[in-house]
């Protein structure tokens, strides 16, 4: 089941809250949200719960084992012995495919490919477990002793797909004691209606955009058809994946968690250091967090471990060479900027710095999207003055004239709109008044607009749905 379909908005979504709100206990309360959870991911292919329940019972030991280990090298071995079922486990549902065809290609050996089914949110719920094993052999959390309390936090339907990677330290205290305010629900119900206006009103119509050129034949794309379709992109995926994430904060807020921020308007960004602090914030600050000082054998090298944490993020995003080559390609420009220095970079001209960051962006999400490195390479090329086709494209005119009004909102929407409405509001009563009813009106039109698109439409899944 997704976020953005009638069927989760107006009758899964409904029935769980009635449930939630019948219920009194905090204890009923969790049983409802694991129930609904378990649904919510089982929905269409149930088995997949079977591994989410084994995972659950699995980590619930080893995080018992590691507060009852009489000696830090028990911790170890069971630390140990945690990571590589997790991680394991990945590399089956995940990369074995990738793994058979590689050594396949490279040695000439005639190892079956193996017919690999998708493990939905798979890299998402088991790097919050890896964060809580860790942190409990760490010291930074006490070990759950509840098990239906620890597959709370794993199987929590708001983040469960697709995050933010939500750490068990950020909500522990909410899973035994939270409450819903008016407040928290008015202001969890705006960010759900803002994710799925971004997502369905946005991402969607965008990637029409995208998908008529990139969905043919590239290697008759124009320089400026290229250009003008990876800039689309570039906006595509960033309202569909901030979309998801608003509506999981969004959707937890009214449940009384409150999770970290993903994204902070990335696209204001005057370096590639900066624009991984505000995109996906929750991934980069795992692996800062967990794989640097966890690097193998006490290496403390900045920039090995550098490379070590990009190259991870590639790897993370999907069984395909381009996201390799793209998690090495953003951990190049921040070892260079790390070597530049802060200081000498704040002395280039803002204008420049924009700029800079911006064509590295739009390349990068170039990459990204071709998992087909041959096709990767015709799309560089067609970058290029090297491009064949030259220049013009009629096409392209025809369709920025024709999508000129969804460009220009979409651009738009990348600023900070809703703290600019924040701070309007705080000048008087009659200022907070007015902003207050103005968005009271813009998130009832965004939900009928989202409704009526989302109404005899092909859904379209989330794309980090995927990874």
């Amino acid at each position: 089941m997704i976020f953005s379909s009638l069927i989760f908005l107006y009758l899964f979504l409904p029935i769980c809250l009635i449930f939630y709100a019948l219920v009194k206990p905090l204890k009923g309360k969790n049983a409802v949200l694991i129930i609904f959870s378990l649904i919510f991911y089982a929905w269409g292919e149930p088995f997949r719960i079977l591994y989410l329940l084994l995972s659950a019972m699995i980590n619930y030991i080893v995080g018992c084992e590691i507060g009852n280990a009489k000696s830090e090298k028990i911790k170890k071995l069971v630390l140990a012995g945690g990571l590589v079922f997790n991680i394991g486990m990945i590399a089956v549902f995940k990369y074995r495919g990738f793994f058979a065809e590689n050594v396949n290609s490279i040695f000439g050996a005639h190892i079956p490919v193996p017919d690999v089914v998708p493990m939905v949110g798979i890299s998402f719920y088991t790097f919050q477990i890896l964060s809580y094993i860790v942190d409990c052999y760490w010291g930074k959390v006490e070990p759950q002793k509840s098990p239906f309390k620890l597959l709370l936090y794993i199987c929590l339907f708001p983040q469960l797909i697709a995050g933010p990677i939500v750490r068990y330290s950020t909500i522990a205290a909410e899973i035994d004691d939270r409450h819903s305010t008016m407040e928290d629900i008015s202001k969890g119900f705006t960010r759900l209606v803002v994710g799925l206006a971004k997502k369905v009103v946005l991402a969607d119509q965008l990637f029409l955009i995208v998908d008529n050129f990139f969905g043919g034949d590239i290697g008759q794309m124009s320089i400026s058809g290229s250009w003008y379709t990876v800039i689309v992109y570039s906006l595509y995926i960033y309202f569909d994946f901030s979309g998801y994430s608003d509506i999981a904060i969004g959707l937890g807020r009214i449940f009384g968690f409150h999770f970290n921020e993903n994204f902070n308007h990335p696209y204001l960004c005057k370096d590639i250091q900066e624009f991984w602090q505000r995109w996906h914030i929750s991934l980069g600050s795992f692996f800062r967090d967990y794989i640097m000082p966890l690097t193998p054998f006490g290496i403390r090298n900045k920039y090995l471990s550098l490379f070590l944490v990009w190259l991870c993020t590639g790897v993370w995003h999907g069984a395909h060479w381009n996201y390799i080559i793209w998690g090495l390609y953003y951990g190049a420009f921040i070892m260079l900027e790390t070597v530049i220095g802060k200081k000498r970079i704040a002395k280039i001209p803002l204008v420049i710095r924009h700029i800079y960051s911006k064509f590295v962006i739009i390349i990068g999400f170039g990459i990204f999207y071709f998992e087909d490195v041959g096709a990767l390479g015709t799309f560089l090329r067609n970058l290029t003055p090297f491009n064949p086709n030259g220049w013009g494209d009629v096409m392209v005119e025809v369709s920025l004239f024709n999508n000129l009004f969804l460009i220009i909102v979409a651009l738009i929407c990348t600023f900070p709109l809703i703290s600019l409405g924040e701070k309007l509001s705080q000048r008087s009563l009659e200022a907070k008044t007015a902003v207050s009813i103005s968005g009271t009106v813009i998130c009832a039109a965004l939900l009928i607009l989202s409704s009526v698109l989302l109404v005899d439409a092909t859904t379209k899944a989330f794309l980090y749905w995927n990874f």
